[in-house]
C-alpha cells in the first residue's frame, strides 16, 4: 500500500543557509510518525514546506511531497488552498499567533468550513458548535462567541484542533501542540490527539522536541538534526535501541536521574556524523 504522504529528498533553504537538507519520509495511512529534535533543527520549516507555507525569504529548492498520489510541489497555489484544510489539517505552535484576535471562535472555523464549500454561513455555526464539543471545550454554545484572548491557552489550542479537523482531513500536521501548556493540560492535549486520530481515521505528523510526548503518542520516530533525518525507526527501537549517536544524546539529556546529578547536555556533533544518515529500521531503507 501506498504511504498517505512521501516526503522525497525535500529541501528548503533561507539564503545561503540550508533549513531542510535532502529530508525523506513517509507516513502511511492511521499512522503516527515523531518529528523530534532540538529547537532550530529544522522540523518546523519541514513541516511548512510540505504545504508550501514557508515565509520569505526561505525557498523550497528540491525534493518532492507525494499526497495521495499527487505531488504538492508540482500544484498551482488554487490547488494547494484545496489541499491545505480539506486534505491536510495543520495545527500551529502557537495559537494566538494563529487565531485572529479581532475574529470571534466560531468565526474560524466557520471561515475553514466555508472556504471549502462544506457548510452555508447559516450552517456554520452549528457546526463550529459541534466541532467545540469534539474537542472538548464546556459550554460550547457560548465559548463559539468569544475572541481568541478570553480563552485560556488550553482552550486556543483545542479551538486550532477544531479548525485543523473541521474538513476532516485524511491527515494532520501537529507542530508542538503543547508547547508552553502546564503539564495537565499538557496530558489533555495529547489524550485528545489520540482520540481525534482514532474518531477521524487519521494520520498524524507530530512534531516536538519532547521524547516524552513521543513515547506517549508516535508509532514511528525520525530524528532530526541540523535539517537532516539521521536516524528513523518504531518508537520501541528508538528508545531501546538508538543507534546514532545524536539520538543517544537526546535520550540521555532527559531528566530522571537520581536527586542531585547533573544534567548531561547534548553535544554537538561534526558534520562527519551526517555523512551518512543511520539505516532505517522500519523496513524502508535509509532516510
Amino acid at each position: 500500500m501506498e504511504p498517505l504522504l512521501k516526503v522525497e529528498n525535500l529541501r528548503t533553504a533561507f539564503g545561503s543557509l540550508v533549513a531542510v537538507d535532502d529530508v525523506s519520509f513517509e507516513v502511511r495511512k492511521g499512522e503516527t510518525l515523531g518529528l523530534v529534535g532540538e529547537s532550530g533543527s529544522g522540523k518546523s520549516v519541514t513541516a511548512f514546506s510540505i504545504i508550501r507555507l514557508v515565509q520569505e525569504p526561505g525557498q523550497i529548492t528540491g525534493g518532492r511531497v507525494l499526497f495521495q498520489g499527487r505531488d504538492l510541489m508540482a500544484l498551482p497555489e488554487s490547488e494547494m488552498r484545496r489541499v491545505r484544510g480539506a486534505g491536510i489539517g495543520f495545527v500551529f505552535q502557537e495559537p494566538m499567533a494563529a487565531l485572529n484576535p479581532v475574529m470571534r471562535v466560531g468565526a474560524h472555523i466557520a471561515e475553514a468550513l466555508t472556504v471549502h464549500g462544506l457548510a452555508s454561513r447559516s450552517d456554520a455555526r452549528n457546526r463550529a458548535v459541534d466541532l467545540l464539543r469534539a474537542v472538548r471545550i464546556t459550554n460550547p454554545e457560548q465559548r463559539v462567541d468569544d475572541y481568541p484572548h478570553q480563552l485560556s491557552g488550553g482552550m486556543r489550542q483545542r479551538v486550532m484542533m477544531a479548525i485543523a479537523l473541521a474538513c476532516k482531513p485524511p491527515m494532520l500536521i501537529a507542530d508542538e501542540p503543547t508547547t508552553a501548556l502546564d503539564v495537565t493540560v499538557q496530558a489533555q492535549i495529547l489524550e485528545l490527539l489520540r482520540d481525534m486520530k482514532r474518531e477521524f481515521d487519521l494520520s498524524l505528523l507530530l512534531i516536538t522536541h519532547d521524547f516524552g510526548v513521543i513515547a506517549e503518542t508516535a508509532d514511528r520516530v525520525a530524528v532530526m538534526y541540523r535539517g537532516k533525518i539521521v536516524e528513523e525507526a518504531p518508537v520501541r527501537d528508538i528508545f531501546r535501541n538508538p543507534q546514532h549517536p545524536y539520538t543517544k544524546g537526546l535520550l540521555a539529556s532527559i531528566p530522571g536521574g537520581e536527586p542531585g546529578t547533573r544534567l548531561k547536555g547534548v553535544q554537538p556533533f561534526d558534520s562527519i556524523d551526517l555523512a551518512e544518515p543511520t539505516q532505517s529500521r522500519s523496513g524502508r531503507g535509509p532516510q
